[in-house]
């Protein structure tokens, strides 16, 4: 058994740990809720702009009205990766660049071979963990991650847009983590570009059953755009969310595990101090008993 100051040390700095994980804890609960707030409110009006993106561009006979809808070969892919920029949130970081590998590996095997799939990473701890793998280097958008605006993010938005237009890439993925609650997050993979219409593909012709106002070419060329920039801001402030969630969960159960490691080596310095006390007695007694001979 260790002596009693050794105990005290481990104790000592056990108990400094459990102050940074209580504070950290803390900290992203205050975060939580303003970043929970905000998903909140923009989740019913992304899904159902999302929908009506769906339904007018499954109405489109003529595929030039909007690029944005044109369904090509992935020839070359681009996937948006949205993660973290700090540890310390449990499987997190982990979880999106397995879902990363996974994915490109099971949907597109031969643009991988070919070099042809690209990343861009939201948040650089994703980055760093599929740079660790052998994935190479890409860009960093780490801003986004600490201060999520839909002014910073509407111009990513459009610059990918602009990409999928120049056919740089023809198939622009996102992938992230949805929010569901504080202790539990749900990996998604969205396609961004190009836009999916309510039958599943794009440029179909299948007809509206309802009228549009004003005609439809405007409508799309001016509602896609949006819809595109608050597809991204959503799924970044569900990544935002998730993050905060997972790093409270997991300083909650830091605490928790430090606490009782702190109880367990009182225990044990308990233990030490008692036998320690009974030894010194034992010594005691035996010396008087000598003394009587």
């Amino acid at each position: 058994m260790a002596n009693l100051k050794e105990i005290r040390q481990r104790i000592t700095s056990v108990k400094s740990t459990r102050q940074i994980t209580s504070a950290m804890k803390m900290v992203s609960a205050a975060k939580l809720k303003k970043a929970q707030d905000a998903i909140t409110q923009i989740r019913p009006y992304a899904s159902r702009l999302h929908e009506v993106i769906r339904q007018v561009s499954g109405a489109i006979n003529d595929k030039n009205i909007s690029p944005l809808t044109v369904l090509r070969d992935p020839e070359k892919v681009l996937m948006v990766v949205i993660a973290a920029n700090r540890g310390l949130c449990g499987g997190f970081n982990a979880n999106i660049a397995k879902a990363v590998i996974e994915w490109v590996n099971g949907q597109y095997p031969v643009q991988k071979g070919k070099g042809h799939v690209d990343l861009i990473f939201i948040g650089k701890k994703g980055g760093e963990i599929l740079k660790s793998k052998g994935w190479g280097i890409w860009p960093y958008l780490n801003e986004l991650i600490d201060k999520p605006t839909f002014v910073k993010t509407e111009t990513i938005a459009e610059s990918l847009m602009q990409q999928f237009t120049d056919n740089k890439y023809d198939r622009i993925d996102l992938i992230y983590n949805q929010f569901k609650n504080a202790a539990s997050q749900t990996l998604a993979v969205e396609r961004f570009l190009p836009v999916e219409s309510v039958d599943g593909s794009t440029g179909s012709k299948t007809q509206p059953f309802f009228i549009f106002e004003p005609d439809l070419e405007y409508l799309v060329k001016t509602l896609i755009p949006e819809a595109l920039k608050v597809q991204l801001y959503k799924a970044l402030l569900d990544s935002v969310a998730s993050e905060h969630g997972a790093r409270m969960t997991a300083m909650h159960q830091a605490t928790d595990n430090a606490t009782d490691m702190i109880r367990n080596l009182t225990l044990d310095y308990n233990k030490a101090r008692q036998a320690a006390i009974t030894n010194e007695l034992i010594e005691i007694v035996a010396g008087v008993e000598s003394l009587k001979y």
